[in-house]
């Protein structure tokens, strides 16, 4: 078979007449593409509204041609549709921007392949520019897996799926309908909670993508079940239902202080913003963090919090950092780290032959307290590691880290030693998470991880 850019050649068996596409309108042509784009001599020309069959990507000079010029003009580059025969269904939630969204039909072959019986899944929240991404590739790290570069990270292990996904609208359509992404009616949580309870299930998912370098809604991918799945963003516990089915959780919270620099220094350095502009966005965006976002935390398993030192009285360059633990007790599966005694109330300061500390020196906290009327364990470190290396010598005196050899958080550090916060207990914590998020898998399914060396 053929295909001319003036027209479109079917099968013969088929006996769809030859249409010039100049002169179909966009609903026409849309119509005329959902039954005739396999262009397969083995396809099936008529199929029900509520289902449709996935198959190999169109080579791209063909998607082109076939796709009215806005939708093609939104392929996103990078992106790869999974060859399969996956057949999906519609289901609630493939609305407005989500109409081609859907679910398979079947429980996909991947979960017999890879050996799964359950995925489990994690939820991640934060707020834009809180270190998610950091966090992320230090996850990665400790379960060993290998990451595909496509809009959704997928891996032999591990899957990623940012929630921005779930945006009914694109940029543009927010900025006209007067509302931030971080409101509840900016989202699609129904489409959210039905994806996340067929992941579960075992079941493909056919994702909606949310564009963050065109703020476009681009087509839609297909996401697998994997062993452990991550969704992560500014909503993953807000709806009780995606709640309900999330593992384990993990909220990374940021005083409105740091938070300020570390946006000032990302949009402006990395992003080309100015001050004006970053600051009108963080003050347009907090009534609605405070109502949607931040009360996630109250729930969540373990919180981060990332604060000012208090070793450096009236610091205003924030480059030194108070990071806080904050561990829910009774969680089955989940052991929380401690200092030295636990259960005990602890202050170390442990600068002097076996750390280097330069000023303002470096203080550790430890101790039980009470977080939104939850017991909880909180560990804390105030300053800066001046050299990783001898970050074995702290290990040395933690419990409860879930660690498999000595000198594995050590290890993680060193191995991407030039991540933001890796000097400080942002990076310390992160790998402790990343730890207890491959304690909670194990417990889950019953299999081992082995370690990265």
């Amino acid at each position: 078979r053929r295909l001319h850019i003036s027209s479109l050649r079917l099968p013969c068996r088929s006996r769809v007449p030859r249409v010039p596409l100049p002169h179909l309108q966009p609903q026409t042509m849309s119509a005329f593409i959902t039954t005739a784009a396999p262009l397969r001599a083995d396809a099936r020309v008529a199929r029900p509204a509520t289902s449709f069959v996935t198959r190999a990507p169109v080579a791209p000079a063909f998607r082109a041609a076939q796709l009215p010029a806005s939708a093609a003009r939104r392929t996103p580059t990078g992106v790869s549709m999974a060859a399969t025969t996956t057949e999906f269904a519609e289901c609630p939630g493939c609305v407005i921007n989500h109409t081609d969204c859907g679910i398979a039909t079947e429980v996909s072959k991947v979960m017999e392949k890879k050996g799964i019986k359950t995925p489990v899944i994690i939820g991640v929240a934060a707020d834009s520019g809180c270190g998610k991404s950091t966090f992320l590739r230090r996850v990665t790290d400790i379960f060993g897996t290998k990451i595909e570069k496509s809009h959704t990270p997928q891996g032999d292990f591990v899957t990623v799926i940012c929630l921005d996904d779930y945006h009914y609208d694109d940029r543009m359509g927010r900025r006209d309908k007067k509302y931030t992404a971080l409101d509840e009616a900016a989202n699609n949580f129904e489409l959210m909670y039905q994806q996340v309870k067929a992941l579960k299930e075992g079941k493909a998912i056919k994702k909606p993508i949310y564009n963050h370098d065109t703020g476009l809604i681009d087509p839609p991918e297909v996401v697998e079940p994997n062993h452990l799945v991550i969704i992560e963003g500014l909503h993953p516990m807000y709806d009780e239902r995606v709640r309900d089915l999330l593992d384990f959780t993990v909220y990374l919270d940021l005083t409105d202080e740091v938070k300020i620099a570390w946006k000032i220094q990302r949009d402006m350095a990395e992003r080309g913003h100015s001050l004006e502009s970053i600051l009108a966005s963080i003050d347009s965006r907090k009534p609605d963090f405070s109502k949607f976002v931040d009360p996630q935390k109250k729930e969540c398993d373990v919180v981060m919090q990332i604060l000012p030192t208090e070793l450096i009285p009236d610091d205003e360059e924030k480059k030194v950092l108070r990071v806080r633990l904050i561990q829910k007790e009774n969680v089955p599966g989940f052991t929380p780290a401690y200092l030295f005694d636990e259960g005990s109330t602890i202050d170390w300061v442990p600068c002097g032959r076996k750390l280097t500390c330069s000023y303002p020196g470096i203080k550790f906290k430890y101790g039980p307290d009470v977080y939104y009327d939850k017991e909880v364990s909180v560990l804390e470190v105030d300053g800066v590691f001046d050299k990783l290396e001898e970050m074995i010598y702290v290990e040395q005196h933690l419990s409860g880290t879930s660690t498999k050899f000595y000198g594995e958080i050590t290890q993680q550090l060193l191995k991407n030693q030039t991540a933001p916060g890796s000097d400080n207990g942002t990076g310390l914590f992160q790998v402790l998470m990343a730890l207890k998020m491959r304690e909670m898998y194990e417990y889950k399914t019953g299999n081992k991880v082995s370690p990265t060396l």
